[in-house]
């Protein structure tokens, strides 16, 4: 078995586990915002954390031990995406965030759970998975990106490589800021996050009250561990190695977690290339697994219900959700999984930003839908939008024209 395919076999083996688990357990990043901001229950948010404390820990174990090397994210030739890179392109991650948000409040789910859903039956989530395939390949395999977003994002990014810091990762901007060796600072600032998620976490019932939550947190963040082992550990290294050597070697090779939204976008390059083994990617290969393995789990367990959209409103929600998620999730450079997990565990600045905006674009959404939906016609967009960020305590709450509900 050559180094390719072991690392391809590795990554559906994985998925195929996270996605039986994650059906499962229910784990959630769109239904975890909507537990918060319509119910208050915490419970699955701090699951979602608790996930990326989880990750944090297991790559800075496995940093500490040399079995892989984290610092190639830093590099867009070793890693795909380069979490770390030291051009710090805020807008993206802000925009692309708050845009990926709102399309998973719109699409009913992020990308893993549109993956999980298909498995399920869901026909809904097969019609976003294409549209936000559709919106994902526009933007990374055509001139889209590059004409609609760059020309005024790029004047505002910010090179940090000119300042002499040649990453973003938090500890690489602060040990250059106070003149601190950047690698004791990854373990201490590393640890310190870990710690505090996990206690958020822990201290509250919402969360300490359902094994799934704490069964669901934790093997996502071990999955994101164990495919970051996988691709920048020894098996990565000689992956890497092989490919060189290719007169055509595959496309998105490099270090690499799981992601949700890219792979979305390389399914439709796969088939415009007629399933050519240069464009079966990593990421391809674990959506079609978490397809699997909740499919697996649906069946066993006589889950399996096929579920069709309840109306046009519906369906045509859902079709710009997938697409708002494509276009997003490419933007910010990952989703809920692939920045809010995989990103964060490297600790880039980035990641923490497009996580924060992702969070803010869902709840934001939901809170105009349910004014929207209670004041039907007296709430305009603009009126639902200022009552929203008035309870979410964005604006001055003299501001709203609409009674809190």
């Amino acid at each position: 078995m050559t180094s390719i395919t072991h690392v391809l076999v590795w990554a559906f083996g994985i998925a195929v586990v996270l996605g039986f688990f994650v059906n499962k357990t229910n784990f959630c990043t769109m239904g975890a915002v909507s537990d918060w901001v319509n119910m208050g229950d915490t419970g699955r948010i701090r699951s979602w954390f608790f996930a990326i404390a989880v990750a944090i820990v297991g790559v800075m174990l496995m940093q500490a031990f040399k079995y892989v090397d984290i610092s190639v994210t830093s590099s867009g030739s070793q890693s795909f995406p380069p979490y770390r890179t030291a051009m710090f392109a805020w807008p993206r991650y802000i925009v692309g965030g708050l845009l990926f948000g709102i399309g998973m409040t719109l699409g009913s789910g992020c990308g893993n759970k549109t993956m999980v859903r298909i498995g399920g039956g869901n026909i809904k989530s097969l019609f976003v998975f294409l549209m936000m395939g559709f919106g994902a390949y526009l933007m990374m395999f055509t001139s889209f990106m590059g004409k609609v977003f760059f020309p005024w994002m790029q004047p505002a990014f910010v090179d940090l490589a000119k300042f002499g810091i040649n990453s973003q990762a938090v500890n690489s901007i602060l040990g250059g800021m106070i003149g601190v060796n950047a690698n004791t600072l990854y373990y201490i600032m590393g640890g310190v996050l870990a710690v505090l998620l996990l206690i958020w976490a822990l201290r509250s019932t919402d969360f300490r009250g359902r094994l799934d939550n704490i069964l669901g947190g934790a093997v996502v963040g071990l999955a994101v561990v164990a495919a970051w082992a996988v691709t920048a550990g020894p098996l990565g290294q000689q992956w890497l190695s092989d490919v060189d050597f290719m007169d055509q070697p595959p496309i998105a090779t490099g270090a690499q977690s799981f992601t949700f939204v890219s792979p979305s976008g390389q399914a439709y390059n796969y088939l415009f290339n007629g399933f050519g083994k240069t464009f079966l990617t990593f990421g391809l290969v674990a959506a079609a697994g978490v397809v699997v393995g909740s499919f697996l789990y649906a069946v066993v367990f006589r889950k399996f219900r096929f579920e069709w959209f309840a109306s046009w409103k519906d369906f045509f929600n859902h079709i710009i959700g997938g697409f708002l998620m494509g276009i997003g999730g490419v933007l910010g450079m990952g989703c809920t999984i692939g920045q809010g997990v995989t990103g964060v565990s490297t600790l880039a600045l980035g990641s923490i930003f497009t996580l924060v905006s992702i969070i803010l674009g869902a709840a934001l959404t939901m809170k105009v839908q349910y004014y929207k939906l209670v004041y039907e016609d007296e709430a305009s967009f603009f009126k639902a939008l200022i009552a929203g960020m008035a309870d979410l305590r964005l604006v001055p709450n003299k501001l709203r024209r609409l009674d809190a509900v």
